[in-house]
């Protein structure tokens, strides 16, 4: 079987490109779970843009100044300059942005941004509101419960991929064929990422000699309610603090002016680490104060939010609410240019989170992310239909690696707990050998095929890590103690 697109992903990047095929391309979108797990469905805060023409200056310097230098300003600018028309095509097609009484959209702001530019759905589910309409208008068939396990490329051509189907391998073949398979979370102990975002298909870019870049860039959300039994956290926008919530230690101290005068509104590395060395120096714990708030404004600005922590025994906004940063968004990714095209491969593109796009360099700007997924699926299509690409028919072999074992379950815990503890919010070259050390005998070690990706892109996040020797954006290398 021979598709002219396979879309490796449903979260909001895929299903924007698939919305961008037309009817009689011969289109498959692979999802590896249900259609909910992806990290778009989690998105709380919002789509940021450029509200018109005069805002693209000032949108471009805040998401440079954020990403410290490390942006490519020719990519900033694409985004800039097509976000208007991407969220006029949004509207167009049906979707409904938060408005007021007058029909006028509701603009909010987070830490960084220099005014208010970001559009919301729902209050607090923006990314939910998004991927439910993506999904209602997709127009191609998707294939559910299944996962790639194989790129198959043959002199820098890509001809498809092999999908674990119900426990069986097999091969489905295409003209081209784009990545959007999410991000990295859980990798880490503490994460906000769905449940099955895995970096499966990172480790497989790695096994495939597919570059990765920036792989040490990995974003940490500073207000996080961590004390849960699953692996998956709960997000506490950046847009409460847009709005008014307040950091404080245990005395009620916002000691956040102590790190930035920004305060709560300095950039997300910034208030994570804050929040890090505060505990650390200290001992107090850290919360997430609504006082600020009015009753009736909160619940219905952030519904969800205040359902969740109500269900969780806080009387919120009266109450606050014990926070920690957690892992949130990996910046860096599988290299790509502006039109979503993987360097040294035919026809095989990446968008949104798994790629690199490099428009957030060192640090991701507030609500930057949907917006790069929606404009970079827009380019990646456009050039698909432009190009008109067709591969020649070639049949692989269906490889036949073990695709887990039955110690491989403790062994992701295993990586979890490493990742966490030496490759996080402050990183040291101790704890960076200490975790390639362990990965590498991890490696070495009898497991599936499926293990072995999250492995390869750990030990490549390492790597990275170990090369950049200087601080910078989200990336936070501290001298090891006695050095």
């Amino acid at each position: 079987m021979k598709y002219d697109v396979i879309i490796v992903g449903a979260g909001v990047a895929g299903l924007y490109a698939a919305l961008h095929l037309p009817r009689d391309k011969k289109v498959l979108i692979i999802n590896k779970r249900e259609t909910f797990k992806c990290n778009s469905f989690y998105a709380q805060g919002g789509v940021a843009l450029a509200v018109d023409s005069k805002d693209i200056p000032m949108h471009i310097k805040d998401t440079l100044d954020a990403g410290a230098g490390l942006c490519d300003e020719d990519a900033v600018r694409v985004l800039s300059e097509s976000s208007r028309g991407t969220i006029d095509d949004l509207i167009n097609r049906g979707f409904l942005f938060d408005s007021d009484e007058n029909g006028e959209l509701l603009y909010t702001k987070e830490a960084a941004h220099s005014r208010e530019r970001i559009l919301h759905a729902g209050g607090d589910a923006t990314g939910r509101y998004l991927h439910y309409f993506l999904l209602s208008k997709n127009p191609h068939p998707m294939l559910g419960d299944a996962r790639v396990v194989d790129l198959l490329i043959k002199d820098g051509v890509c001809y498809g991929v092999t999908v674990l189907d119900h426990r069986e391998s097999r091969n489905i073949y295409a003209n081209s064929v784009i990545i959007a398979s999410g991000g990295v979370g859980s990798l880490y102990e503490y994460h906000t990422n769905a449940p099955c975002i895995s970096a499966d298909m990172q480790g497989l870019c790695l096994l495939k000699d597919i570059e990765l870049e920036n792989m040490e860039m990995m974003q940490f959300h500073p207000t996080v309610f961590v004390k849960s039994e699953s692996a998956q956290k709960l997000l506490l926008t950046e847009a409460l603090r847009g709005e008014g919530a307040t950091i404080e230690d245990e005395n009620g101290r916002r000691f956040l002016f102590d790190y930035d005068e920004r305060g709560e509104l300095a950039s997300r590395d910034i208030v994570s680490k804050s929040i890090y060395e505060y505990n650390k120096k200290t001992g107090l714990k850290v919360y997430l104060a609504f006082s600020n708030f009015d009753y009736h404004y909160f619940t219905h600005r952030f519904p969800n939010i205040f359902k969740s922590l109500q269900d969780l025994g806080f009387d919120v906004p009266y109450e606050r609410v014990p926070i920690s940063p957690a892992f949130h968004y990996a910046i860096g990714g599988i290299k790509t240019d502006v039109d979503g095209k993987v360097p040294n491969i035919k026809n095989l593109y990446a968008i949104g989170e798994v790629a690199s796009t490099k428009v957030h360099g060192a640090n991701r700007l507030a609500s930057n992310s949907l917006l790069e997924g929606l404009v970079f699926a827009t380019r990646a299509t456009k050039d698909i239909l432009n190009s008109n690409y067709s591969t020649k028919s070639i049949e692989f072999k269906v490889d036949d690696e073990i695709m887990s074992f039955k110690d491989d379950k403790a062994k992701k815990n295993l990586l979890r707990k490493i990742m966490w503890e030496n490759v996080s919010i402050v990183k040291t070259k101790d704890g960076l050998n200490s975790a390639l050390e362990q990965i590498d005998a991890l490696l070495n070690e009898k497991i599936g095929r499926l293990l072995k990706f999250r492995l390869l892109t750990a030990r490549e996040i390492v790597l990275s890590a170990l090369k950049r020797e200087e601080s910078i954006g989200v990336h936070y290398i501290k001298e090891d103690v006695g050095d």
